[in-house]
């Protein structure tokens, strides 16, 4: 099936918002034309590349894997040191994000960005993107235990653009996000209906994470001066390779940073499909999800605080924690539940790590996008959210980038977490780490 079929059978459905007009486009020069006639009113349509999605660059996607990885050591730094309490976020859903948005980008703004980023050059970054994002597409579906018992993974990555209807986006840019990230654009009316796109957007979002992330945009972040809203969405929900037992499960204490203990709901069991591993001031354990293909990392300090382990995770450190567990014979393992959401504003993440520029409305260059307006970004939002129990995980998270215009051993170990801890949720085979986050108070 062509990829515009598969955007018109995506289009919006309710309230008979579906509007039957496609903008063609191809080419590097050319701009799409703005749409018009009749039928089209308030009615979103699509502007789309008339082009099908490429299956990207193998050779290019662990140059993409490792600018994830390098990319997510650096976002993980900014936000902890900067607030407190629980985290988690998505920085594969923060990188795709940004990286549909380089696609537009010129100049200066182009070159913060990739350096944020850790990219290589668009045309190799976009392929090995799409080839990552294919890869992990693959990764859900029925699985088999090594006890043959089966299990379903879904892991669902869902991309779309909300343009501005009467904006005339340059066909290149169309181009690039139909072919590396399946991306047709949504046609709204921002100048004066921005109320009725953000709910648009915001169902959207709710569909594709399987309503835990409801409202990506909140009110009053979009006005007359939005022109494009670029999302990404990630949804996971995965069982346990070795699944705990309900009734193992009881309150054990969990000691806080400032030295207070509360009475946490602790999972506890022998592992013998678990992973182990060490590194200077932490050590690790890895569950696998059943199939054995993704799994979930959990990292606790050695000897040193959470701070000092935090900021010590860079790329490498990161990849090592992923990549460092080996088996174990046998494992015994506590590990308390948890469940919570965090909402987050990157504009300052972002502008710290080094891309300043793309949010200034005066300097920021996005003329790959439109040659109508200058462009700027005025809001990069994330919500993710995550629930870890007895028989696995799930997980989701969106980013919304927001764009204006100005006016193995064979020993027995034994890990009880019981004190504040990281985790990072990750394919196997790449590395790609879907989620971080930490664990300051599973009761919080």
């Amino acid at each position: 099936m062509r990829r515009r079929e598969v955007l018109r059978s995506l289009a919006l459905t309710g309230g008979g918002l579906v509007a039957g007009l496609l903008v063609s486009s191809c080419g590097d020069d050319r701009q799409a034309a703005p749409p018009g006639g009749p039928g089209v009113g308030r009615r979103p349509g699509l502007a789309v590349a008339d082009v099908s999605r490429a299956r990207g660059s193998a050779s290019a996607q662990p140059d993409a894997a490792g600018a994830v990885r390098a990319f997510a050591a650096d976002l993980y730094g900014s936000l902890a040191a900067s607030t407190s309490g629980n985290l988690v976020c998505s920085p594969y859903s923060i990188a795709v994000a940004l990286a549909m948005t380089r696609n537009g980008a010129r100049a200066s703004t182009a070159h913060q960005i990739d350096a944020v980023l850790h990219a290589p050059p668009l045309d190799k970054f976009n392929g090995g993107l799409n080839a990552l994002t294919q890869h992990v597409d693959g990764l859900a579906g029925e699985q088999v235990r090594r006890d043959k018992t089966k299990a379903t993974i879904a892991l669902d990555v869902a991309n779309s653009l909300w343009g501005q209807r009467d904006t005339a986006w340059r066909s290149a840019f169309l181009d690039a996000l139909a072919r590396n990230y399946g991306a047709g654009m949504r046609l709204v009316d921002h100048r004066t209906r921005s109320a009725a796109a953000r709910i648009l957007i915001n169902r959207w979002t709710a569909e594709q994470t399987h309503g835990r992330i409801s409202h990506i945009i909140p009110p009053g972040v979009l006005d007359d001066l939005t022109r494009l809203v670029l999302v990404n969405a990630v949804y996971l929900k995965a069982p346990w390779e070795e699944t705990f037992t309900a009734r193992s499960t009881r309150l054990r204490p969990f000691h806080l940073d400032d030295g207070s203990q509360v009475d946490a709901q602790t999972m506890s069991a022998g592992l013998s499909e678990a992973s182990y591993g060490a590194g200077p001031g932490w050590k690790a354990v890895r569950l696998c999800y059943a199939g054995r293909r993704i799994a979930m990392t959990v990292v606790v300090p050695d000897g040193r605080s959470l701070d000092e382990l935090e900021s010590s995770l860079d790329g490498p450190a990161l990849t090592q924690v992923m990549t460092g567990p080996r088996p174990v014979s046998e494992l015994y393992l506590r590990l308390p539940r948890w469940r919570f959401r965090v909402q987050a504003r990157l504009n300052g993440t972002l502008s710290r790590l080094g891309m300043p520029i793309a949010f200034d409305p005066s300097g920021a260059d996005f003329s790959g996008m439109t040659a109508d307006e200058q462009l700027y970004i005025s809001h990069v939002l994330h919500q993710a959210f995550i629930s870890v129990d007895e028989h696995g995980t799930e997980a989701a998270a969106a980013t919304a980038v927001v764009v204006a215009a100005s006016s193995g051993s064979s020993r027995s170990v034994v890990v009880d977490v019981d004190r504040p801890f990281l985790f990072v949720i990750h394919d196997l085979q790449t590395s790609t780490p879907l989620f971080v986050g930490r664990v300051s108070d599973p009761t919080g």
